[in-house]
């Protein structure tokens, strides 16, 4: 019957499948949203707008996604859930019409030292398939070209059972892996400057090991006083070569200590496992200043920095080892594969071409293979992972991208345009949380948050199209045409900051002198040398704060007011108002709720099943202890004060019984970069991306440095907020201060006192200086992609 009925089903109008076009939202309150209600197209593209903080991230990341990808979890086993990572249902009445979503966003790749871009993204694995299989010599298989893994040679007797009879016989058993044996992979070695680790003129019991962490109270002091090995009440100095060797090299050793059984390491094989095995730049600040006083980093001379084994560097295609192939630009590298002919691995060619092509379709040609991955910006870690998405098959997919133009030269963002659109043409529905004008126009539907940010956000204040958008009354809509004019006249430098013979990188012996007293400002197109520029040869010198996108460093319990030293002066105030040691005032010390542990919510773990988030019912959420809410400073309690906002509390502290001059400091940085809504309380983990960069602006601003360097500054800020951003920046300028910023938004280039633009391409078609001046000379000049780009933003 079913059968017969079909076709006139079909015939009365379109299938009930197809139906179901819209993402449906209800009562989302995730983070500051207000019980905001959505629908969404499906198959279209959509722009999320708003002012940084407004809820964007709270709506596309923190609803639609995750509760995509916690719906796509539990359809496994609970076994294999308990390998996933928990997802609590975000706070939403009512969510319809999902698709699988795919998150394309600005978290930076992992840092691990052993992760470069082609392990990230496959094609060294397809790299090693292709010289395991034409290779000359043959060395073995793809593993003997891996610089992750070591080669192992085993022997000894294996029983055998032959005719019913069981009979031992010798075995040897080789496994040739990549690695270099020297640096295990590494592609440095290191060497230790002894006098850092230690005070040869003391004993361990006096406090001899300088080393972050090894205290004589602790677990090392016991160790060191029970390992039998050394006397810890004789100073260094006077040990024998046997008790120096163990107390530095010995490697790991069962020990027994007071009835317990622990494993004793000399310091140097513990250090190389604690310290030297992460990434420099993840480490915390102290333990980096450890690790770069006491350790010196040099190129393997065994295999001259490439990781590999003499064996997997003897194996060539076309006199190429595999070392040479991932040092290419990769732009250079998929000529180099598109020139073999070798019908035998002719799918993998393909693979691999469609692989390398992707790269340079999507601005990155300029990378190289061997580049660790935790040194990429951003921008280019996002593009990197947008890589895999480019030729995949899947459709009705929900890709969410977190601005995607970061980093991106506006000669580059038509591309990634392109792209966009590409993805949206398959049948995808793409979701685009961005600031940048040119990339809001290409939406087929926008929706604008705000009207404010924190809690002066959270509602929809604008669906629709993009012509709707300009001729609404909302913030992004007011400013989504406006237009920096280029400056009547500019500063005049003082002084230069001179530059020599710069080879970083892909810079090409440049000379250059950075004008000192003005606003200049770096561009060229994203691989053009900026950064390079900088960080090799500026970054470092006396007086310089360098201001970068590098993630911030917080838990949970992190807020602006620990993260700034806010809370410092205002823990002391507290104190010396009400008599009592400033301890008190601290949820993570001695005021701390012991209910929850001064978090304000209890953690319950349920296995498998998502952690619950409650809030505590001792403190209410508040963090502390009733006896400290007693304490009053202004009429105000400590837990009142962390729910302030930066304005306010820049009033609270500002005058009256509560003036406090060294906080009222604090707040007026943060209030000059545009975080005025922030609460002080608020975690951290909440903050979008650009309000982090601009709470480390704020907290760095306090560095005594003469030159600041800012590294894109306008990254997740709104239209709107530039001109607050490029206000502060003159004053900084006005102050004495020099200011060099790296950056790609034209409003910045046209305020500019000077411009030096690199190029003219990227990678090693870049790494010179194309052009030094006013930015109404390189408007004027019109020679490069920059001084166009800028022509046409200016109206000129």
């Amino acid at each position: 019957m079913s059968i017969a009925t079909r076709p006139d089903a079909q015939a009365s109008g379109p299938d009930v499948a197809d139906s179901h076009d819209l993402i449906r939202v209800q009562g989302a309150r995730v983070n500051n949203l207000k019980d905001v209600s959505v629908e969404i197209p499906k198959r279209r593209l959509t722009v999320f707008t708003g002012v940084s903080g407004s809820g964007k991230s709270s709506l596309v990341f923190g609803t639609i996604a995750a509760e995509s990808q916690r719906l796509i979890n539990e359809t496994y086993s609970s076994f294999v859930q308990g390998f996933m990572p928990t997802l609590a249902r975000p706070d939403v009445d009512l969510m319809d019409g999902l698709t699988t979503a795919i998150i394309v966003d600005q978290e930076r790749m992992g840092s691990n030292p052993r992760s470069t871009v082609g392990t990230a993204t496959d094609a060294n694995a397809m790299l090693r398939i292709l010289f395991s299989r034409i290779g000359k010599p043959h060395i073995g298989p793809p593993n003997a070209y891996s610089f992750n893994v070591p080669s192992v040679k085993a022997s000894g007797a294996i029983t055998v059972e032959r005719g019913g009879k069981t009979k031992a016989e010798k075995a040897t058993f080789n496994r040739l892996g990549g690695m270099c044996p020297r640096c295990e992979g590494m592609g440095s070695v290191t060497d230790f400057d002894l006098t850092a680790l230690y005070d040869d003129s003391l004993s361990l019991n006096e406090g001899a090991l300088t080393i972050p962490g090894y205290s004589m109270e602790g677990w090392y002091g016991r160790i060191f006083r029970g390992c039998g090995f050394f006397d810890p009440d004789k100073p260094i100095r006077k040990y024998n070569k046997r008790e120096l060797h163990d107390l530095l090299y010995k490697e790991a050793t069962k020990i027994k200590v007071e009835g317990i059984n622990l494993t004793y390491s000399g310091l140097i094989p513990q250090i190389q496992k604690s310290f030297l095995s992460k990434d420099v730049d993840a480490m915390q600040p102290h333990i980096r200043a450890f690790v770069e006083r006491a350790v010196t980093f040099t190129t393997c001379p065994e295999c001259e920095g490439t990781r590999l084994s003499q064996e997997a560097l003897s194996s060539k295609i076309d006199k190429v080892n595999i070392a040479d192939v991932c040092a290419m630009q990769i732009s250079d590298l998929a000529d180099w594969v598109r020139d073999i002919d070798e019908p035998s691995v002719a799918p993998l060619l393909k693979g691999l071409q469609h692989l390398l092509d992707s790269f340079a379709e999507i601005g990155l040609g300029y990378l190289s293979l061997d580049r660790p991955s935790g040194t990429l910006s951003g921008g280019e870690a996002q593009r990197t992972k947008m890589i895999r998405h480019l030729g995949s098959s899947l459709t009705d997919v929900t890709y969410v991208f977190d601005e995607p133009t970061i980093g991106l030269h506006p000669h580059d963002i038509e591309r990634m345009n392109n792209l966009l659109r590409q993805l949206r043409d398959k049948g995808n529905t793409v979701l685009v949380v961005e600031h940048k004008p040119e990339t809001i126009a290409i939406g087929d539907h926008v929706v604008d948050l705000g009207p404010g940010a924190g809690t002066g956000g959270g509602t929809i204040c604008f669906e629709g199209t993009v012509e709707g958008l300009r001729k609404s009354d909302t913030i992004t809509g007011r400013h989504l045409d406006d237009r920096a004019s280029l400056k009547d006249e500019v500063r005049a430098s003082s002084g230069p900051l001179e530059v020599r013979g710069a080879s970083t990188h892909n810079l090409q012996d440049v000379d250059v002198d950075i004008p000192l007293g003005v606003l200049c400002v770096l561009t060229g197109v994203a691989g053009s040398g900026k950064s390079s520029l900088i960080n090799g040869s500026v970054a470092g010198r006396d007086g310089v704060v360098v201001i970068d996108q590098g993630a911030i460093r917080g838990s949970r319990r992190s807020n602006p007011a620990t993260y700034t030293g806010l809370l410092d002066p205002i823990r002391k105030a507290f104190a010396k108002a009400n008599g009592v040691k400033p301890a008190l005032f601290s949820s993570n010390s001695e005021g701390a709720c012991p209910a929850c542990n001064g978090a304000g919510v209890i953690y319950t773990d349920l296995g498998v099943m998502a952690t619950v988030e409650s809030t505590c019912e001792e403190c209410e959420g508040k963090r502390f202890q009733a006896a400290v809410l007693e304490y009053k400073l202004g009429g105000r309690n400590i837990a009142e004060v962390l729910a302030m906002s930066v304005v306010e509390a820049e009033e609270f502290f500002g005058d009256g019984e509560a003036r406090t001059p060294a906080a009222h400091k604090v707040l007026d940085r943060l209030a000059d970069v545009g975080l005025g809504y922030l609460s002080l309380g608020q975690p951290l983990t909440t903050l979008s991306g650009g309000e982090r960069q601009r709470l480390k602006l704020a907290t760095q601003m306090a560095d005594k440095g003469d030159i600041y360097i800012l590294d894109e500054p306008t990254t997740g800020l709104h239209l709107a907020d530039v001109e607050q951003l490029l206000g502060l920046l003159d004053r900084l300028v006005d102050s004495g201060k020099s200011v060099i910023v790296i950056e790609h938004h034209q409003a910045v280039m046209a305020h500019a006192d000077w411009i030096i633009d690199l190029g003219p391409g990227a990678g090693h078609d870049g790494g010179r200086i194309v052009f030094e001046g006013t930015p109404a000379d390189l408007i004027a000049d019109g020679s490069t992609l920059t001084g166009e780009h800028l022509a046409a933003y200016v109206g000129n």
